[in-house]
């Protein structure tokens, strides 16, 4: 029997099977400094650009309350559609790990758009309300509508305009990728995307999502922020 319930229902891909026995031989250096981790993250590199920095988390709240985390402070808010992940089906971790207000944003498809959002900005520089300071959207949104290039780039162009980072929770973005017909980067990094989430779990991983962060700014302090939140491996590889 399988089950479309949920893709984390199914197995561990063999090939992945296989590449952690191949792994899990003699000695090499922890929480990252291993060949492995370099490999994977030149891989990223290659796919996103060289630029990009790579963090490797346990799972897919973890990665989003730490890329949440390095683009915010605790005066913040963020803006996502009530649909979203981090509003439905995360306890609050992002609320309790940031200290952010969450905005949750009513919407028809489970997309935001530059005039959802915009009422919902005018209370920037009120000293009195939490500061909008992310936007953040999911790819696949959690009602199986794909974001197209034209819309991340509209929405990407509008927080950037109004000094809002933009975050992508990507636990399904390979399923998003098969459907738009498009490489990783032109559907994320060449749309205007600061940070993501990269889901690993629901395509084949045993454990484990990566923090993609393009935008240098949100880089600064990441590695502080994934130690703190409990999300560094010891046995990285």
């Amino acid at each position: 029997m399988k089950s479309f319930a949920s893709d984390n229902y199914s197995g561990i891909h063999p090939d992945i099977l296989q590449a952690i026995t191949e792994a899990n031989q003699a000695h090499v250096s922890s929480y990252g400094n291993d060949p492995y981790t370099a490999k994977a993250e030149q891989l990223f590199q290659t796919i996103f650009g060289k630029e990009t920095e790579v963090l490797f988390v346990f799972n897919g709240t973890g990665a989003n309350i730490t890329a949440l985390q390095c683009a915010t402070q605790s005066f913040h808010s963020i803006l996502c559609a009530k649909t979203a992940h981090i509003n439905v089906d995360e306890c609050g971790a992002l609320m309790k790990a940031t200290g952010c207000q969450l905005h949750t944003i009513d919407t028809p498809d489970g997309k935001l758009t530059p005039e959802l959002l915009t009422p919902f900005l005018c209370d920037i520089g009120n000293i009195h309300h939490t500061q909008p300071r992310v936007i953040s959207i999911t790819q696949c949104t959690e009602v199986g509508t794909v974001y197209s290039r034209e819309e991340l780039t509209a929405l990407c162009d509008f927080a950037h305009q109004n000094g809002l980072y933009v975050h992508l929770d990507g636990a399904r973005i390979a399923n998003a990728l098969v459907s738009l017909g498009c490489d990783a980067k032109s559907a994320t990094v060449d749309c205007g995307i600061d940070i993501m989430s990269f889901g690993g779990t629901k395509n084949g991983l045993m454990i484990g999502e990566a923090v993609l962060i393009f935008n240098k700014n949100l880089a600064v302090n990441a590695q502080f922020v994934r130690k703190q939140l409990g999300q560094l491996f010891s046995k990285m590889r």
